[in-house]
């Protein structure tokens, strides 16, 4: 009966111990926000709509994986007009691309509760292999849900926006916008306890 009752106890645990590594992104408390130059000023903006689906295991990195996708249209800089003209065919064309996506394909772990994430970026149906840096702030029980753990991690990145042709560098020559796009991920993931 102990040689039956083992294995079966184990095939029941295996699923929970899968699953454990799954995790919810908390798109309320989760941003992709970036920065530009506008002439001297910095313009700040994020992507208001978003979705995620993510497996992290910090002490297995290479069995984890972060995936997402930002719907274009949810540019958000505070400036309906200026919104207007970063979704026109000028910079992200959004009609015509909706998403932003990232697929990861390989997580290691890096010095000081970091974790580099390579993964493609398509952005405009440009497609290019990134390296995301994300801090791991750690874990721990929700203290606003019982039963609840939370995990929150941040990343940044400088894109070079002309590299994904969102915008044909007209602005940049001018001096009135710049390439380079400082980006911030954080996340707050949510897992059952």
């Amino acid at each position: 009966m102990k040689r039956i009752l083992f294995p079966l106890l184990l095939l029941l645990a295996w699923p929970n111990q899968a699953l454990s590594n799954e995790w919810k992104l908390d798109t309320v408390h989760s941003n992709f926000y970036f920065d530009v130059q506008h002439i001297y000023a910095t313009v700040r903006g994020q992507f208001t709509d978003f979705t995620g689906e993510v497996s992290f295991d910090p002490d297995n990195p290479e069995k984890s994986h972060f995936d997402f996708a930002i719907k274009v249209d949810s540019i958000d800089t505070k400036i309906g007009k200026r919104d207007t003209h970063l979704r026109s065919p000028d910079f992200f064309d959004a009609d015509k691309y909706p998403l932003i996506t990232f697929k990861s394909g390989k997580v290691t772990r890096a010095a000081n509760n970091r974790y580099v994430v390579e993964g493609a970026l398509t952005i405009k149906g440009i497609t290019k292999n990134v390296a995301l840096e994300f801090l791991y702030h750690g874990q721990k029980e929700n203290p606003l849900k019982a039963g609840q753990i939370v995990a929150g991690l941040d990343s940044r990145l400088l894109l070079d926006r002309l590299e994904y042709h969102i915008g044909d560098g007209k602005f940049y020559k001018m001096g009135a916008v710049g390439k380079d796009i400082a980006v911030l991920i954080t996340l707050e993931l949510l897992r059952d306890k």
